[in-house]
């Protein structure tokens, strides 16, 4: 049939191609929280979550771990367990906001907080590392977790449920195990668990949700599992075949959602990889999108997942820390912000200038300040393993003086609003010198031409820090957002190094 509007039809014409070039959205664009070390007080969890909703963000992923108030399994819950009509509000509230929160019930490894009780110690892969489950023990699992996601089905309304899944360390463990992956292979050992606990959920109506490392790394996991289960490929700054042939899990059918990060490894308290961060969204955002994947959700470890057992006796363990504590989110807003912008922008996130806007936002600071923050925040990421620095070429004390350097820069440039904000910043570049410090009389207490003699002037040097001023500024600045026993922790942990050089020192004078 002859077009009419020869215009309208040109008009169209370019639209549809226009839209054939353009990068396809994310149908999920989420923000992950983890409660695993750092429990946020309920009015500070809604006020992040208002922060969300209006820049976006339709999903979040909640890790509560043992802040969830389980109901037949109450022992699990720790004594910061919010209530759970605190939870079915805080759902509720999401929801109004246009969010749908997904519950992340770890189900495989990194449940150490469930297995640490005597109750579940049969589950246990190995006895001395509560880690991960025996995916053996099958029948005891799927009574387990079935109980928790009916709990977790009680009290959220997500048609999803994420079960984890990832960083099975213990994989092939135990004799059990080892006798199965004789016979079939790790990648079954691990696929016949998921596939269980996907089909669990699936009988509960509800859509199962995994990490996609160990699948990359055995694809013969794949085999079996429901189709409606959706693998969440996360991505930290690596190659897509770090964990193992990515082509093979595109081509699985299964949905892909993908997970960058504003805090991994090698965080610390002591260390923020900023420039790898920025990098990490910059580059996997677009990535994903290219690839096809219809979610995004932006992680925030609080820590590793991995614990440090305290043994009581040769059998018991008295208590579990997290290893690798970092600092709060409170302390990230410029990456929160970055993550927003890049939802919005097509194509990779324009960092420079972002940084630059977002600092003439926040700080109302001009481009060359904008410049020299972020220079001075991205200084020489680097970290200190057993009394070396992981960088060919540089000591100790030049990484310390590049600390030093960082705050002087950062107390030079002065915000004219938003000053709490920016003090995270400084109490932060605070922290990585009291660290370095701490590190550097470690290592010449450790060197071979120590003697006591030296013992006063790095006693000194010690006490010249003033870690006590360190713990009021942030118990100031992290108030609003957790508990004082909490912050009491955090301090105590953050001080240890410290603590067990002032007595060591003070006994050899």
């Amino acid at each position: 049939m002859r077009n009419k509007n020869p215009f309208l039809f040109t008009v169209l014409l370019c639209l549809l191609a226009i839209g054939s070039q353009a990068q396809p959205g994310f149908r999920v664009q989420g923000f992950h929280l983890d409660l695993r070390i750092q429990v946020m007080k309920m009015p500070a969890l809604m006020t992040f979550a208002k922060q969300l909703s209006e820049h976006g963000i339709n999903t979040i992923v909640m890790e509560w771990e043992a802040a969830y108030p389980y109901e037949k399994h109450a022992v699990i819950s720790n004594h910061y367990a919010y209530k759970r009509e605190e939870i079915t509000a805080f759902v509720k509230y999401c929801t109004s906001l246009g969010i749908d929160v997904i519950p992340l019930q770890q189900s495989f490894g990194h449940v150490e907080y469930i297995l640490r009780h005597p109750r579940y110690k049969d589950l246990r892969e190995d006895q001395k590392d509560y880690s991960q489950v025996n995916p053996i023990r099958e029948e005891q699992c799927k009574a387990l977790f079935t109980d928790l996601y009916k709990d977790l089905i009680t009290t959220h309304t997500s048609k999803y449920i994420h079960i984890g899944g990832d960083e099975t360390y213990l994989l092939g463990h135990s004799e059990e195990s080892k006798k199965k992956v004789a016979e079939v292979g790790k990648g079954r050992l691990y696929g016949d668990y998921i596939k269980m606990l996907c089909n669990t959920v699936v009988s509960l109506g509800k859509v199962p949700v995994i990490w996609a490392d160990i699948a990359l790394k055995y694809p013969d996991a794949l085999q079996g599992l429901p189709p409606q289960t959706i693998f969440i490929d996360w991505n930290y700054g690596w190659d897509l075949d770090r964990f193992g042939d990515h082509e093979k899990l595109m081509k699985s059918g299964f949905e892909i959602w993908g997970s960058p990060a504003i805090r991994s490894a090698q965080d610390n308290y002591f260390l923020t990889d900023w420039e790898k961060h920025f990098n990490n969204i910059r580059t996997f955002i677009p990535q994903a999108r290219k690839l096809g994947y219809k979610g995004m959700i932006m992680t925030s470890w609080s820590t590793s997942g991995i614990y440090s057992p305290v043994f009581e006796t040769h059998a018991d363990i008295e208590d579990l820390y997290a290893i690798r504590r970092v600092y709060p989110i409170s302390g990230f807003d410029l990456l929160v912000k970055a993550f927003f912008e890049s939802l919005k922008t097509e194509g990779a996130l324009p960092v420079q200038s972002f940084i630059a806007s977002y600092c003439k936002t926040q700080f109302g600071f001009d481009e060359q300040t904008a410049a020299v923050f972020w220079n001075a925040i991205k200084r020489a990421p680097y970290e200190v393993v057993q009394g070396k620095v992981n960088k060919a070429g540089i000591s100790i004390a030049a990484l310390l003086d590049s600390a030093r350097q960082t705050a002087a820069t950062l107390r030079s440039i002065q915000p004219v609003k938003n000053k709490a904000m920016f003090e995270h910043y400084l109490l932060m570049s605070d922290i990585r010198v009291f660290y370095l410090t701490c590190t550097q009389v470690e290592a010449q207490l450790n060197d071979i031409s120590y003697t006591r003699a030296q013992a006063p002037v790095l006693l000194r040097t010690l006490q010249q820090l003033q870690p006590a001023a360190l713990d009021k500024r942030f118990a100031q600045l992290n108030g609003v957002l957790l508990y004082d026993s909490e912050i009491a922790t955090e301090n105590a942990l953050r001080n240890a190094r410290w603590r067990q050089l002032v007595n060591k020192l003070g006994h050899h004078q």
